[in-house]
């Protein structure tokens, strides 16, 4: 009788700890800082020397003189799929800016043909940098996907975002920088 009773009470905590739990997840905002901090930032930008899955020699060193933003890409990952049109209107954009951003996906474990299908379906027209072995995600300390790092024409890591674009935010962070820049 007094196993019995002792399951049950434990069966009624348990019970009360996992409603809880619950509630905590309903009623929480979810993170809306995405600005991360990392080591990299003010420091310059790790050495990246890779192709484009064109077969195009890339060396991110070679493009001091210019803003680039980085993003990490995969094209399963479904906040990289979300964020898309937003990155396809950041680079329209820039192109009509006498000081560019210029932007690059580095694609993040996934195939060269399945980034190829979906950037045909979807649109964009910059640069899709491999990164066959890892070796950029992990120079650049890159949890997950969607990343976006933007570097300075100095070389400096400047920004890191993590998770996905809000619209409006890359322009921002990229305008607030320039202005930072020149000051």
């Amino acid at each position: 009788m007094k196993s019995q009773n002792l399951v049950k009470i434990v069966s009624a905590c348990v019970g009360v700890v996992v409603a809880l739990l619950f509630l905590v997840l309903v009623v929480s905002e979810p993170d809306q800082d995405i600005v991360a901090k990392s080591p990299l930032l003010g420091q310059p930008a790790p050495s990246v020397a890779s192709t484009t899955i064109d077969g195009e020699p890339f060396a991110l060193e070679r493009r001091k003189g210019s803003w680039v933003v980085l993003n990490f890409f995969n094209s399963t990952c479904v906040p990289c799929i979300n964020e898309h049109d937003l990155l396809v209107e950041f680079a329209a954009s820039e192109l009509a800016n006498a000081n560019a951003a210029e932007l690059y996906t580095i694609i993040n474990d996934d195939s060269s043909d399945a980034v190829r299908d979906f950037f045909t379906k979807n649109g964009g027209t910059w640069p899709k940098i491999t990164d066959d072995n890892g070796t950029i995600a992990v120079a650049f300390g890159v949890a997950r996907v969607p990343e976006t790092w933007i570097i300075d024409p100095n070389g400096i890591v400047r920004l890191r975002i993590t998770g996905e674009l809000s619209a409006g935010l890359l322009t921002e962070q990229v305008n607030r920088l320039r202005e930072e820049f020149v000051s």
